[in-house]
């Protein structure tokens, strides 16, 4: 049985909402997960950083708020994978988003071209 694609993303982040629209026009059923209020867990983004094959740090929204007030730039090198994925999985807003879990397939941010490439 195949599991519903999973779409964390923020409502007010306009990438999100790009992706979101992209999924519905292409047909790709998903649920929709607000990464603010329901940030995915450890296990998952564990999950989500194997599957797409990138360094922890990718996972990482260097642009934020949280990145920034946190101070993660100079934390970051230091922290051990575990430290990275709790702090990650404490703050949504610490994620770069849009985040799509699928079966076998994780991206992270959205680029047309590689949601296409894989989902398509």
């Amino acid at each position: 049985m195949r599991t519903k694609t999973k779409i964390y993303q923020y409502a007010k982040c306009s990438t999100c909402r790009k992706a979101t629209k992209w999924l519905v026009a292409n047909g790709i059923d998903h649920e929709s997960i607000d990464i603010v209020t329901a940030p995915p867990s450890k296990a998952t983004l564990k999950k989500v950083q194997k599957l797409a094959g990138v360094p922890i740090t990718k996972l990482f929204n260097t642009s934020g708020q949280s990145y920034r007030q946190g101070g993660f730039k100079a934390k970051l090198p230091a922290m051990t994978d575990d430290e990275a994925f709790a702090a990650l999985a404490a703050d949504g807003k610490l994620i770069k988003r849009p985040l799509l879990l699928g079966d076998g397939v994780a991206l992270i941010g959205f680029k047309e071209a590689d949601w296409k490439e894989t989902l398509c």
